[in-house]
């Protein structure tokens, strides 16, 4: 595992956005992990993230025109991202969605960079459980232009089935031909974390890696 993967994991530990116990997630599944993004506060934190994502995607070589963030939780993402690759001699642009379209001013659903016709876009999430953002986010790049999709980054993986048998981010690979990649994915979360202590505690005792393997089992791609 690279250097950087091992960092995050303790990264998102030390910031309580990866917790273990009994949690329900956005697509109605009871999980005994849970991944909140929200939970970011500070500066600190959130150039940790940026830099953390730019990590992912310069090792994935992955080359796009701009990047694209969901709202709510992709809009600080794809800014602490874009402020990282800058300060790594990538100066990209990015923009983001509003919820609801802008009916003064300059008008529209998007903030930042106007997309063009054949730029690429990378867009940058959080989690992707079922896939559902994704399929809402793409018709709506789709209708402010005729983008092409460089890819989708997320901060973890899952590895859980979207609405069929596929693991979720290859199902929105395959469903929008583009690729899908995260920063880790959750079989490098618990091979990680497994009775290791971080911050004087035992973050994933036996007894938990249990119920997560048994939740992989039921959900797993």
């Amino acid at each position: 595992m690279q250097p950087y993967k091992q960092r995050f994991i303790e990264f998102m530990v030390g910031a309580s956005v990866l917790r273990f116990g009994d949690f329900v997630t956005k697509s109605g599944r009871k999980t005994p992990f849970f991944i909140n993004t929200g939970l970011y506060r500070t500066g600190q934190q959130m150039r940790q993230l940026g830099e953390f994502y730019a990590d992912a995607i310069q090792a994935r070589q992955t080359r796009f025109d701009f990047l694209f963030g969901p709202a709510y939780k992709g809009i600080p993402l794809v800014i602490a991202t874009a402020v990282a690759l800058a300060g790594r001699g990538q100066d990209v642009a990015f923009c983001f969605n509003r919820k609801e379209t802008k009916d003064h001013g300059e008008g529209g659903r998007l903030v930042g960079h106007p997309p063009a016709d054949g730029q690429r876009a990378l867009i940058v999430e959080d989690v992707t459980t079922a896939g559902t953002s994704i399929r809402e986010t793409v018709p709506l790049l789709r209708t402010a232009a005729n983008v092409e999709l460089a890819g989708l980054v997320v901060s973890v993986d899952r590895m859980e089935r979207g609405t069929g048998k596929l693991n979720a981010l290859d199902e929105i690979a395959q469903e929008f031909s583009m690729p899908t990649f995260a920063i880790v994915n959750i079989e490098e979360v618990i091979e990680y974390l497994l009775g290791r202590e971080i911050g004087g505690r035992v973050v994933l005792d036996v007894d938990t890696h249990a119920r997560v393997r048994a939740y992989r089992e039921q959900y797993g791609a």
